[in-house]
């Protein structure tokens, strides 16, 4: 109420005499032109550049069909879906189980060093996907990854234990990257899981797997299906894994061809739209099927009014191995790859580690990448891009949030749809649509820093949705009411208010999306152009370039510093009531 007396006495606001001049319709109207365009336009030049030919100086560009002919009819067309459904849907199963196991461990069972695995869940999240890829090519190479020499020296044999140049190698690595995910959904199905179901068959004499097996999966099945969908969508618009680990060897999938489609010479933007448009409907079918799913769960309610505590399980000896396992799994997403990466970061040229390597000990690579002349100019856009994207899309979902929750407009649904519109849309046919919806459009935006900046805001979008609307539904509007008896217009206590009381979600919506956005390269790598580059992009060249301790040097510091700000942002987030980014 202090809020509300303060801006009863900051004057009084003269009553508008209608619509059209109270500014809160003006606002009202400006945010929903803005998403609509932002979410809907450059989709319709997507689909629009599907059916047309190129054009060129001599030829103007006419309708065809020919693009996706050429995208499914052609020889290798059953080979391309092969390939993406069996990387996606394998990622995603490896993933879910690898993650439903470490939260059955962690939540379920009396296993020791649990606490460590709910640090980690975290800490893989930061690392970009890109350098995480980087760092399993280092250790998995059939020639040079230091796993396989070091399998091929302990049994002295030729094998290769790990070939990350594979379709099994892919799903691999993408899949201990995508495993915390699913450990953090399953933890969160298993803390609102009623135990006693569990606890009375442990006393009709079932064992600890039974139980796991035939009750507490059985109950989370809709948790499982609907995390099996978010990785198999998550797996399908990945972009880094099989650019990096697929094209070398040839194994083509949606994203590696619409990446191949746009840089060939000349460019095919009709066929990589037709590609494009396939990946899209992919995506939106897997989350259409997900909401349909967490919508019909009514059957396996558990959750009560009646409090309860769940019960560790004593697993006895096995704890041990539950705890190697949790050891193992850490060294596999955090450790070697971060290790990898430093011991690369600290040599002249590469080398696989050995005492001879380690005479050439120096930080020339960390120089050599501080002197560069983008490299500075790369780390003040991805900086300035974070900031300013975060807040564009917090504010604006703020005003969106609002009219969904506190107004009764017609139609405001549509207003949600559109602002969600950006989740069923991966990186690259993210980057894509707005790459042809700015180079048919024109106005000077294309190859400035300002469409990346409008890339960024579109794609995280449904991110700022999702943190204020927790948020709003928490507030009663009585307080908005307060203090528009008090004099005060819709501005301001839209500024004095619902913003402030806002401020937790706010902030926890904010840091995930600076984070989120440093380490994007799908949209970007399609969009950037000389001095627009991000960090991101800077390793992405520097990979291209052969120039691997100079990655690994950029790399480190990169994660040091994305580590170093999630820390601090904790810190200061547990001081505005924010519990979990």
């Amino acid at each position: 109420m202090a809020v509300v007396e303060q801006i009863g006495t900051a004057g009084r606001v003269t009553e508008a005499s209608g619509w059209r001049s109270d500014p809160k319709w003006l606002v009202i109207g400006g945010v929903t032109l803005v998403v609509a365009w932002l979410a809907l336009v450059p989709l319709v030049f997507l689909i629009y550049q599907s059916f047309m030919t190129p054009q060129t100086a001599s030829t103007p560009a006419v309708f065809t069909l020919g693009n996706y002919v050429d995208a499914y009819t052609g020889p290798e067309t059953v080979q391309l879906f092969t390939n993406s459904l069996e990387f996606a849907a394998g990622t995603a199963v490896f993933a879910l189980v690898l993650g439903t196991l470490l939260a059955w461990i962690t939540e379920r069972t009396n296993t020791p060093f649990k606490s460590l695995m709910y640090a980690l869940s975290i800490v893989p999240l930061i690392i970009p996907g890109i350098l995480f890829v980087v760092s399993w090519i280092m250790l998995g190479s059939p020639k040079i990854g230091i796993v396989n020499l070091v399998f091929q020296k302990i049994f002295d044999t030729d094998a290769i234990l790990i070939d990350v140049y594979s379709i099994s190698g892919m799903i691999w690595v993408d899949g201990i990257h995508y495993a915390p995910i699913a450990f953090l959904l399953m933890t969160a199905a298993f803390r609102s899981m009623d135990p006693s179901l569990e606890e009375s068959a442990l006393m009709s004499g079932a064992s600890v797997f039974q139980v796991a097996k035939r009750v507490t999966l059985a109950l989370g099945a809709p948790a499982i299906a609907a995390s099996f969908l978010i990785l198999f969508v998550r797996s399908i618009e990945s972009f880094e894994t099989p650019a990096l680990l697929g094209l070398p060897v040839g194994i083509q999938v949606f994203t590696s061809s619409i990446y191949d489609a746009i840089h060939q010479y000349p460019s095919n933007i009709g066929l990589a739209s037709a590609y494009a448009l396939t990946l899209l409907i992919i995506t939106s079918g897997g989350i259409w099927w997900q909401s349909k799913l967490t919508s019909q769960t009514g059957k396996y309610s558990t959750v009560t009014g009646k409090g309860f505590r769940p019960r560790m399980m004593d697993i006895g000896r096995w704890r041990w191995l539950t705890g190697g396992f949790f050891f193992v799994y850490a060294l596999m997403v955090v450790g070697l790859p971060f290790l990898v990466l430093l011991w690369s970061s600290l040599q002249r040229y590469y080398s696989v580690p050995s005492w001879a390597a380690l005479k050439n000990v120096s930080l020339r690579s960390y120089e050599t990448v501080l002197s560069y002349p983008n490299v500075g100019t790369a780390v003040w856009n991805s900086f300035s891009l974070s900031i300013s994207s975060a807040t564009i899309v917090m504010l604006l979902t703020a005003v969106v949030c609002w009219v969904i929750q506190r107004t009764k407009i017609p139609g405001r649904w549509v207003l949600d749809s559109l602002a969600s519109i950006p989740l069923v849309l991966p990186g690259l046919v993210m980057g894509l649509a707005i790459m042809v919806c700015y180079l048919t459009v024109g106005g000077g935006i294309y190859g400035t820093i300002w469409i990346m900046l409008i890339a960024y805001v579109t794609r995280f979008m449904p991110y700022g949705m999702r943190y204020n609307t927790t948020s709003m539904v928490q507030l009663h509007k009585e307080l908005e009411e307060s203090a528009a008896m008090s004099g005060a217009g819709w501005l301001m206590t839209f500024r004095r208010v619902v913003l402030p009381l806002l401020k937790p979600g706010l902030l926890a919506g904010w840091i995930y999306i600076v984070i989120v956005s440093v380490r994007e390269l799908s949209s970007s790598i399609l969009l950037y152009s000389p001095g627009t580059e991000v960090v991101s992009v800077v390793i992405w060249e520097l990979w291209q370039n052969g120039q691997y301790v100079e990655l690994s040097a950029l790399g480190v510091m990169m994660i040091v510093a994305l580590f170093t700000f999630v820390m601090i942002a904790q810190v200061i987030g547990r001081r505005f009531g924010v519990k979990e980014v």
